[in-house]
Protein backbone atom coordinates (compact mmCIF):
# COMPACT_ATOMS: atom_id res chain seq x y z
CA UNK A 1 0.00 0.00 0.00
CA UNK A 2 0.98 3.61 -0.51
CA UNK A 3 0.57 6.23 2.56
CA UNK A 4 -0.65 5.08 6.03
CA UNK A 5 -4.45 4.63 6.42
CA UNK A 6 -6.90 3.92 9.47
CA UNK A 7 -8.33 0.21 8.78
CA UNK A 8 -10.90 -1.19 10.69
CA UNK A 9 -10.15 -5.35 10.28
CA UNK A 10 -13.29 -7.87 11.09
CA UNK A 11 -12.10 -11.46 11.92
CA UNK A 12 -8.73 -10.32 13.72
CA UNK A 13 -8.54 -13.13 15.94
CA UNK A 14 -8.76 -15.64 13.28
CA UNK A 15 -5.33 -17.57 11.61
CA UNK A 16 -5.50 -14.96 8.75
CA UNK A 17 -7.08 -11.83 10.65
CA UNK A 18 -3.85 -11.85 13.19
CA UNK A 19 -1.33 -11.60 10.25
CA UNK A 20 -3.65 -9.52 8.41
CA UNK A 21 -3.44 -6.88 11.60
CA UNK A 22 0.37 -7.73 11.86
CA UNK A 23 1.39 -7.16 8.64
CA UNK A 24 -0.67 -3.29 8.40
CA UNK A 25 0.63 -2.42 11.69
CA UNK A 26 3.98 -2.92 10.14
CA UNK A 27 3.34 -0.88 6.87
CA UNK A 28 2.62 1.83 9.16
CA UNK A 29 -0.95 1.97 9.72
CA UNK A 30 -3.25 2.71 12.24
CA UNK A 31 -5.32 -0.56 12.83
CA UNK A 32 -9.17 -0.66 14.80
CA UNK A 33 -8.76 -4.08 15.21
CA UNK A 34 -13.13 -5.23 15.95
CA UNK A 35 -12.86 -8.70 18.44
CA UNK A 36 -15.58 -10.49 21.12
CA UNK A 37 -12.28 -11.12 23.23
CA UNK A 38 -9.37 -8.75 23.17
CA UNK A 39 -7.64 -11.41 24.98
CA UNK A 40 -7.76 -13.50 21.87
CA UNK A 41 -5.35 -10.91 19.95
CA UNK A 42 -2.34 -10.92 22.08
CA UNK A 43 -0.66 -7.89 19.76
CA UNK A 44 0.57 -4.93 21.46
CA UNK A 45 1.17 -1.59 19.30
CA UNK A 46 0.84 2.15 19.61
CA UNK A 47 -1.44 2.45 16.06
CA UNK A 48 -3.60 -0.61 17.31
CA UNK A 49 -6.77 -0.11 18.09
CA UNK A 50 -9.19 -3.15 19.40
CA UNK A 51 -12.65 -2.73 19.60
CA UNK A 52 -15.15 -5.26 21.41
CA UNK A 53 -18.41 -4.98 19.24
CA UNK A 54 -20.71 -7.57 17.86
CA UNK A 55 -20.28 -7.96 13.92
CA UNK A 56 -23.99 -8.80 13.26
CA UNK A 57 -25.14 -5.69 14.84
CA UNK A 58 -24.65 -1.93 12.65
CA UNK A 59 -25.02 -0.19 15.42
CA UNK A 60 -22.32 -2.04 17.90
CA UNK A 61 -19.62 -1.71 14.44
CA UNK A 62 -20.26 2.34 13.85
CA UNK A 63 -17.59 3.74 16.46
CA UNK A 64 -15.00 0.93 14.70
CA UNK A 65 -15.51 2.55 11.75
CA UNK A 66 -16.23 6.26 12.45
CA UNK A 67 -13.02 8.11 10.51
CA UNK A 68 -11.43 5.49 8.90
CA UNK A 69 -10.39 5.16 5.49
CA UNK A 70 -11.49 0.84 4.73
CA UNK A 71 -12.65 -1.88 5.97
CA UNK A 72 -11.21 -5.25 5.42
CA UNK A 73 -13.23 -8.46 6.69
CA UNK A 74 -11.06 -11.37 7.84
CA UNK A 75 -14.53 -13.20 8.87
CA UNK A 76 -14.80 -16.80 8.07
CA UNK A 77 -16.82 -20.09 8.72
CA UNK A 78 -16.72 -21.88 11.91
CA UNK A 79 -16.78 -25.07 10.16
CA UNK A 80 -17.96 -27.05 7.27
CA UNK A 81 -21.54 -27.63 9.06
CA UNK A 82 -22.09 -24.12 10.40
CA UNK A 83 -25.22 -22.96 9.24
CA UNK A 84 -25.05 -19.56 10.90
CA UNK A 85 -24.40 -17.63 7.90
CA UNK A 86 -21.79 -15.59 9.67
CA UNK A 87 -19.89 -13.92 6.76
CA UNK A 88 -23.18 -12.88 4.92
CA UNK A 89 -24.63 -11.40 7.94
CA UNK A 90 -21.65 -10.01 8.73
CA UNK A 91 -21.46 -8.47 5.38
CA UNK A 92 -24.84 -6.77 5.87
CA UNK A 93 -23.88 -4.89 9.21
CA UNK A 94 -20.78 -4.43 7.97
CA UNK A 95 -22.33 -2.07 4.83
CA UNK A 96 -24.92 -0.85 7.35
CA UNK A 97 -22.06 0.59 9.45
CA UNK A 98 -19.94 1.94 7.02
CA UNK A 99 -22.81 3.66 5.38
CA UNK A 100 -23.69 5.68 8.16
CA UNK A 101 -20.01 6.12 8.96
CA UNK A 102 -19.27 7.26 5.23
CA UNK A 103 -16.77 4.52 4.44
CA UNK A 104 -16.95 3.39 0.82
CA UNK A 105 -13.23 0.91 1.15
CA UNK A 106 -14.18 -2.53 1.64
CA UNK A 107 -12.05 -5.92 0.70
CA UNK A 108 -13.86 -8.94 1.73
CA UNK A 109 -12.23 -12.84 2.48
CA UNK A 110 -14.01 -15.68 0.09
CA UNK A 111 -13.00 -18.45 -1.17
CA UNK A 112 -11.66 -20.28 -4.39
CA UNK A 113 -15.21 -23.02 -4.98
CA UNK A 114 -17.51 -19.68 -4.54
CA UNK A 115 -16.64 -18.82 -8.61
CA UNK A 116 -19.23 -21.69 -9.94
CA UNK A 117 -17.34 -21.85 -13.59
CA UNK A 118 -14.07 -22.18 -12.18
CA UNK A 119 -12.62 -20.06 -14.63
CA UNK A 120 -8.59 -20.62 -14.61
CA UNK A 121 -8.71 -23.89 -13.23
CA UNK A 122 -7.78 -27.45 -14.91
CA UNK A 123 -10.63 -29.12 -16.12
CA UNK A 124 -10.24 -31.95 -14.32
CA UNK A 125 -10.15 -30.28 -11.59
CA UNK A 126 -13.32 -28.28 -12.34
CA UNK A 127 -14.96 -32.21 -13.33
CA UNK A 128 -13.71 -33.75 -10.50
CA UNK A 129 -12.11 -32.35 -7.21
CA UNK A 130 -14.81 -29.00 -7.75
CA UNK A 131 -18.12 -30.71 -7.39
CA UNK A 132 -17.08 -33.00 -4.43
CA UNK A 133 -15.95 -29.98 -2.38
CA UNK A 134 -18.68 -27.40 -3.09
CA UNK A 135 -21.12 -31.00 -1.94
CA UNK A 136 -18.99 -31.47 1.14
CA UNK A 137 -18.80 -27.48 2.00
CA UNK A 138 -22.19 -26.76 0.58
CA UNK A 139 -23.05 -24.69 3.84
CA UNK A 140 -20.21 -23.06 3.91
CA UNK A 141 -20.12 -22.29 0.06
CA UNK A 142 -23.35 -21.10 0.11
CA UNK A 143 -22.90 -18.22 2.85
CA UNK A 144 -19.63 -17.19 1.01
CA UNK A 145 -21.99 -16.36 -2.01
CA UNK A 146 -24.79 -14.71 -0.49
CA UNK A 147 -22.18 -12.55 1.21
CA UNK A 148 -20.81 -11.88 -2.24
CA UNK A 149 -23.93 -10.59 -4.01
CA UNK A 150 -24.43 -8.89 -1.11
CA UNK A 151 -21.47 -6.97 -1.76
CA UNK A 152 -22.32 -6.78 -5.67
CA UNK A 153 -25.78 -4.87 -4.58
CA UNK A 154 -24.25 -2.50 -2.24
CA UNK A 155 -22.74 1.04 -3.42
CA UNK A 156 -19.75 0.34 -1.97
CA UNK A 157 -16.04 0.57 -3.48
CA UNK A 158 -15.61 -3.60 -2.90
CA UNK A 159 -12.87 -6.17 -4.02
CA UNK A 160 -13.53 -9.86 -3.20
CA UNK A 161 -10.38 -12.10 -2.62
CA UNK A 162 -11.17 -16.04 -3.34
CA UNK A 163 -8.02 -18.11 -2.30
CA UNK A 164 -7.63 -21.71 -2.60
CA UNK A 165 -6.31 -24.18 0.30
CA UNK A 166 -5.18 -21.93 2.74
CA UNK A 167 -1.53 -23.09 4.95
CA UNK A 168 0.39 -22.02 8.14
CA UNK A 169 3.56 -22.23 6.12
CA UNK A 170 5.87 -19.28 6.04
CA UNK A 171 5.19 -16.64 3.66
CA UNK A 172 6.45 -17.32 -0.23
CA UNK A 173 7.25 -13.50 -0.83
CA UNK A 174 4.62 -13.21 -3.41
CA UNK A 175 1.57 -14.47 -4.89
CA UNK A 176 -0.25 -14.97 -8.46
CA UNK A 177 -3.85 -13.17 -8.72
CA UNK A 178 -6.50 -13.36 -11.81
CA UNK A 179 -9.82 -10.73 -12.18
CA UNK A 180 -12.65 -12.66 -11.73
CA UNK A 181 -11.07 -15.88 -12.67
CA UNK A 182 -9.84 -18.37 -9.87
CA UNK A 183 -5.77 -19.39 -9.86
CA UNK A 184 -4.52 -23.11 -9.12
CA UNK A 185 -2.54 -24.05 -5.84
CA UNK A 186 -2.66 -22.99 -2.46
CA UNK A 187 -2.04 -20.20 -0.08
CA UNK A 188 -0.46 -19.24 2.93
CA UNK A 189 -1.99 -17.45 5.23
CA UNK A 190 0.67 -14.56 5.30
CA UNK A 191 0.60 -14.46 1.37
CA UNK A 192 -2.96 -13.67 1.69
CA UNK A 193 -2.91 -11.46 4.36
CA UNK A 194 -0.51 -9.09 2.04
CA UNK A 195 -2.69 -9.32 -0.54
CA UNK A 196 -5.79 -8.19 1.33
CA UNK A 197 -3.60 -5.25 1.89
CA UNK A 198 -1.74 -4.51 -1.71
CA UNK A 199 -5.86 -4.41 -3.38
CA UNK A 200 -6.68 -1.81 -1.01
CA UNK A 201 -5.33 0.79 -3.04
CA UNK A 202 -5.54 -0.58 -6.41
CA UNK A 203 -8.81 0.78 -8.55
CA UNK A 204 -9.04 -2.14 -10.86
CA UNK A 205 -9.75 -4.37 -8.08
CA UNK A 206 -13.28 -2.36 -7.21
CA UNK A 207 -16.00 -4.24 -7.67
CA UNK A 208 -14.42 -7.41 -8.89
CA UNK A 209 -13.24 -11.25 -7.45
CA UNK A 210 -9.76 -11.70 -7.40
CA UNK A 211 -8.84 -15.06 -7.93
CA UNK A 212 -5.20 -15.90 -5.53
CA UNK A 213 -2.53 -18.44 -4.69
CA UNK A 214 0.84 -18.16 -3.64
CA UNK A 215 3.98 -18.61 -5.37
CA UNK A 216 5.13 -22.28 -6.55
CA UNK A 217 8.07 -22.87 -4.36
Amino acid sequence: MGDPVKLTVFGATGGTGRLLVRQALEAGHHVTAVVRDPARLPIDHPALDAVVADVLDAASLRPALDGRDAALSALGPHGRKDTAGVCSSAISAILEAMETAGVRRVVALSAQPVLRTGAGEPLWSRMTVRPLVRAVYRNVYADLDLMERRLTRSGSDWTVLRPPYLTDAPATGGYRSAVDANVPGSMTRADLARALLDVLDEPATIRHAIGVASLRR
